[in-house]
Protein backbone atom coordinates (compact mmCIF):
# COMPACT_ATOMS: atom_id res chain seq x y z
CA UNK A 1 0.00 0.00 0.00
CA UNK A 2 1.75 3.22 -1.25
CA UNK A 3 0.90 6.51 0.31
CA UNK A 4 -1.37 7.40 -1.92
CA UNK A 5 -3.25 4.24 -1.79
CA UNK A 6 -3.12 4.65 1.85
CA UNK A 7 -4.82 7.95 1.44
CA UNK A 8 -7.23 6.71 -1.38
CA UNK A 9 -8.56 3.97 1.30
CA UNK A 10 -9.05 6.24 3.85
CA UNK A 11 -11.41 8.27 1.61
CA UNK A 12 -13.41 5.34 1.05
CA UNK A 13 -14.91 5.91 4.90
CA UNK A 14 -15.27 9.58 4.40
CA UNK A 15 -11.96 10.61 5.99
CA UNK A 16 -9.68 12.97 3.76
CA UNK A 17 -6.50 14.11 5.31
CA UNK A 18 -4.79 17.86 5.39
CA UNK A 19 -1.35 18.42 3.99
CA UNK A 20 -0.33 18.66 7.88
CA UNK A 21 -1.06 15.00 8.55
CA UNK A 22 -0.51 13.26 5.50
CA UNK A 23 3.44 14.68 6.47
CA UNK A 24 2.99 13.82 10.14
CA UNK A 25 2.18 9.98 8.47
CA UNK A 26 5.56 10.57 6.59
CA UNK A 27 7.81 11.98 9.52
CA UNK A 28 6.60 8.93 11.35
CA UNK A 29 7.54 5.87 8.72
CA UNK A 30 11.26 8.19 8.48
CA UNK A 31 11.44 7.84 12.53
CA UNK A 32 10.12 4.42 12.56
CA UNK A 33 13.12 3.40 10.21
CA UNK A 34 15.66 5.32 11.59
CA UNK A 35 15.46 4.20 15.23
CA UNK A 36 14.29 0.79 14.07
CA UNK A 37 18.15 0.91 13.51
CA UNK A 38 19.09 1.59 17.10
CA UNK A 39 16.61 -0.36 19.05
CA UNK A 40 14.01 -3.34 17.89
CA UNK A 41 10.85 -1.55 17.26
CA UNK A 42 9.23 -3.99 14.43
CA UNK A 43 10.04 -6.49 11.49
CA UNK A 44 7.70 -4.04 9.28
CA UNK A 45 10.26 -1.06 8.00
CA UNK A 46 9.38 -1.60 3.98
CA UNK A 47 7.39 1.81 3.13
CA UNK A 48 4.46 -0.07 1.51
CA UNK A 49 4.27 -2.23 4.49
CA UNK A 50 4.66 -0.06 7.03
CA UNK A 51 1.40 1.55 5.37
CA UNK A 52 -0.72 -1.28 5.06
CA UNK A 53 0.39 -3.27 8.00
CA UNK A 54 1.17 -0.44 10.82
CA UNK A 55 -0.97 2.70 9.53
CA UNK A 56 -4.03 1.21 7.90
CA UNK A 57 -4.27 -1.42 10.63
CA UNK A 58 -3.90 0.80 13.36
CA UNK A 59 -6.95 3.06 12.37
CA UNK A 60 -9.74 -0.05 11.76
CA UNK A 61 -11.27 1.08 15.04
CA UNK A 62 -12.13 4.50 13.38
CA UNK A 63 -12.86 3.25 10.00
CA UNK A 64 -15.19 0.94 11.78
CA UNK A 65 -17.14 3.70 13.69
CA UNK A 66 -15.36 2.22 17.47
CA UNK A 67 -13.49 5.53 17.90
CA UNK A 68 -14.68 9.08 16.93
CA UNK A 69 -13.67 11.97 16.68
CA UNK A 70 -14.75 12.95 19.90
CA UNK A 71 -11.97 13.89 22.68
CA UNK A 72 -12.26 10.44 24.88
CA UNK A 73 -9.14 9.08 26.87
CA UNK A 74 -7.33 6.41 25.19
CA UNK A 75 -5.06 4.20 26.88
CA UNK A 76 -2.88 2.37 24.22
CA UNK A 77 -0.90 -1.29 26.59
CA UNK A 78 2.27 -2.30 25.10
CA UNK A 79 2.20 -0.25 22.38
CA UNK A 80 5.46 -0.29 21.03
CA UNK A 81 6.16 1.72 18.38
CA UNK A 82 2.79 3.67 18.94
CA UNK A 83 0.48 1.21 17.69
CA UNK A 84 -2.12 1.52 17.11
CA UNK A 85 -3.06 4.71 19.01
CA UNK A 86 -0.70 7.07 17.60
CA UNK A 87 -2.03 6.91 14.27
CA UNK A 88 -5.52 7.47 15.06
CA UNK A 89 -4.46 10.35 17.44
CA UNK A 90 -3.01 11.90 13.88
CA UNK A 91 -6.12 11.15 12.38
CA UNK A 92 -8.95 12.44 15.58
CA UNK A 93 -6.32 15.08 17.69
CA UNK A 94 -9.02 15.74 19.68
CA UNK A 95 -8.13 12.19 21.28
CA UNK A 96 -6.73 11.63 24.81
CA UNK A 97 -3.80 8.95 24.56
CA UNK A 98 -2.03 7.42 27.52
CA UNK A 99 0.75 4.99 26.33
CA UNK A 100 2.54 2.31 28.28
CA UNK A 101 4.86 0.62 27.85
CA UNK A 102 7.65 -1.66 29.69
CA UNK A 103 10.78 -0.53 27.78
CA UNK A 104 12.22 2.82 28.09
CA UNK A 105 14.03 2.95 24.83
CA UNK A 106 10.31 2.29 22.94
CA UNK A 107 9.52 5.21 25.43
CA UNK A 108 12.10 7.68 24.60
CA UNK A 109 11.11 6.92 20.45
CA UNK A 110 7.70 7.69 21.45
CA UNK A 111 8.74 10.60 23.26
CA UNK A 112 10.31 11.81 20.38
CA UNK A 113 7.89 10.71 17.82
CA UNK A 114 5.39 12.45 20.00
CA UNK A 115 7.20 15.89 19.57
CA UNK A 116 8.38 15.97 16.18
CA UNK A 117 4.88 15.57 14.97
CA UNK A 118 3.06 18.04 17.33
CA UNK A 119 0.82 15.58 18.80
CA UNK A 120 -0.49 17.00 22.15
CA UNK A 121 -2.28 15.49 25.25
CA UNK A 122 -0.18 12.20 24.62
CA UNK A 123 1.47 10.73 28.06
CA UNK A 124 3.82 7.97 28.29
CA UNK A 125 4.11 5.88 31.05
CA UNK A 126 7.08 3.70 31.59
CA UNK A 127 6.52 0.47 33.54
CA UNK A 128 3.93 -2.40 33.98
CA UNK A 129 0.39 -2.44 33.14
CA UNK A 130 -0.02 -4.72 35.97
CA UNK A 131 1.62 -1.83 39.08
CA UNK A 132 -0.43 1.00 37.11
CA UNK A 133 -3.59 -0.81 37.28
CA UNK A 134 -3.23 -0.98 41.10
CA UNK A 135 -2.79 3.23 40.88
CA UNK A 136 -5.50 5.23 41.42
CA UNK A 137 -4.89 8.08 38.91
CA UNK A 138 -4.86 5.43 36.10
CA UNK A 139 -7.62 2.64 37.34
CA UNK A 140 -10.98 3.12 36.24
CA UNK A 141 -10.27 6.19 34.21
CA UNK A 142 -10.09 5.62 30.66
CA UNK A 143 -12.76 5.08 28.11
CA UNK A 144 -11.09 2.90 25.50
CA UNK A 145 -8.05 0.82 26.21
CA UNK A 146 -6.71 -0.25 23.25
CA UNK A 147 -4.05 -3.50 22.55
CA UNK A 148 -2.55 -5.05 19.30
CA UNK A 149 -1.35 -8.61 19.25
CA UNK A 150 -0.20 -7.76 22.79
CA UNK A 151 -1.39 -11.10 24.67
CA UNK A 152 -4.15 -14.10 24.53
CA UNK A 153 -7.34 -12.95 26.03
CA UNK A 154 -7.43 -14.54 29.44
CA UNK A 155 -3.90 -12.39 29.84
CA UNK A 156 -5.02 -9.03 28.18
CA UNK A 157 -8.14 -9.03 29.87
CA UNK A 158 -6.69 -8.73 33.31
CA UNK A 159 -3.92 -6.35 31.77
CA UNK A 160 -6.52 -4.20 30.51
CA UNK A 161 -10.42 -3.79 31.94
CA UNK A 162 -9.10 -2.73 35.47
CA UNK A 163 -8.58 0.72 33.51
CA UNK A 164 -11.65 0.92 32.38
CA UNK A 165 -14.36 2.98 33.50
CA UNK A 166 -17.77 1.63 33.76
CA UNK A 167 -19.13 0.86 30.44
CA UNK A 168 -15.80 1.89 28.52
CA UNK A 169 -14.40 -0.64 26.20
CA UNK A 170 -11.60 -2.60 25.75
CA UNK A 171 -10.35 -2.50 21.85
CA UNK A 172 -8.62 -6.17 21.18
CA UNK A 173 -6.90 -5.85 17.91
CA UNK A 174 -5.70 -9.61 16.21
CA UNK A 175 -4.46 -10.75 13.17
CA UNK A 176 -6.40 -14.44 13.34
CA UNK A 177 -9.61 -15.98 14.58
CA UNK A 178 -10.10 -15.34 18.64
CA UNK A 179 -13.16 -17.90 19.48
CA UNK A 180 -10.84 -19.87 21.01
CA UNK A 181 -9.19 -17.63 22.55
CA UNK A 182 -12.41 -16.02 23.65
CA UNK A 183 -13.69 -19.47 25.11
CA UNK A 184 -10.72 -19.42 27.54
CA UNK A 185 -10.94 -16.12 28.61
CA UNK A 186 -14.71 -15.66 29.18
CA UNK A 187 -14.24 -16.81 33.15
CA UNK A 188 -11.87 -13.93 33.35
CA UNK A 189 -13.32 -11.36 31.63
CA UNK A 190 -16.42 -11.80 33.76
CA UNK A 191 -14.62 -11.59 36.96
CA UNK A 192 -12.84 -8.87 35.89
CA UNK A 193 -16.46 -6.96 35.38
CA UNK A 194 -16.07 -7.38 31.12
CA UNK A 195 -18.54 -8.60 29.17
CA UNK A 196 -17.74 -9.54 25.63
CA UNK A 197 -20.17 -7.13 22.89
CA UNK A 198 -19.57 -8.27 19.32
CA UNK A 199 -16.51 -9.08 17.20
CA UNK A 200 -15.38 -6.84 13.76
CA UNK A 201 -14.07 -8.78 11.27
CA UNK A 202 -12.30 -7.44 8.14
CA UNK A 203 -9.68 -7.53 5.60
CA UNK A 204 -6.88 -5.44 5.16
CA UNK A 205 -6.85 -4.01 1.35
CA UNK A 206 -4.15 -6.65 0.57
CA UNK A 207 -6.87 -9.13 1.67
CA UNK A 208 -5.21 -10.53 5.31
CA UNK A 209 -7.55 -11.50 7.88
CA UNK A 210 -8.13 -9.38 11.02
CA UNK A 211 -10.56 -9.27 13.83
CA UNK A 212 -11.39 -6.64 16.93
CA UNK A 213 -12.68 -8.22 20.08
CA UNK A 214 -14.90 -5.23 21.67
CA UNK A 215 -15.51 -5.75 25.67
CA UNK A 216 -17.12 -3.50 27.55
CA UNK A 217 -17.04 -3.08 31.32
CA UNK A 218 -20.03 -3.65 33.30
CA UNK A 219 -19.03 -3.15 36.84
CA UNK A 220 -16.20 -2.35 38.85
CA UNK A 221 -12.92 -4.86 39.04
CA UNK A 222 -12.10 -6.48 41.76
CA UNK A 223 -9.72 -4.84 43.84
CA UNK A 224 -7.02 -7.72 43.66
CA UNK A 225 -6.91 -7.81 40.09
CA UNK A 226 -4.50 -7.11 38.17
CA UNK A 227 -2.36 -9.15 40.41
CA UNK A 228 1.32 -8.49 40.83
CA UNK A 229 3.33 -7.94 37.47
CA UNK A 230 4.27 -11.24 36.46
CA UNK A 231 1.58 -12.97 37.77
CA UNK A 232 -1.34 -12.83 34.68
CA UNK A 233 1.18 -14.31 32.08
CA UNK A 234 2.37 -16.99 34.38
CA UNK A 235 -1.26 -18.12 36.20
CA UNK A 236 -3.98 -16.77 33.66
CA UNK A 237 -7.71 -16.15 35.52
CA UNK A 238 -9.63 -19.76 34.74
Amino acid sequence: MTPDEFLSALTEFDIQLSDKQIKQFERYFELLVEWNEKINLTAITEKNEVYLKHFYDSVAPILYGLITDQPVSILDIGAGAGFPSLPMKIIFPELEVTIIDSLNKRINFLSLLTEELGLENVTLLHGRAEDFGQDSNYRATFDFVTARAVARLSVLSEFTIPFLKKNGNLLSLKAAQFEEELTDAKKAIAILGGKFIKEIAYELPNGDERHIAVIEKKKETPKKYPRKAGTPAKSPIK
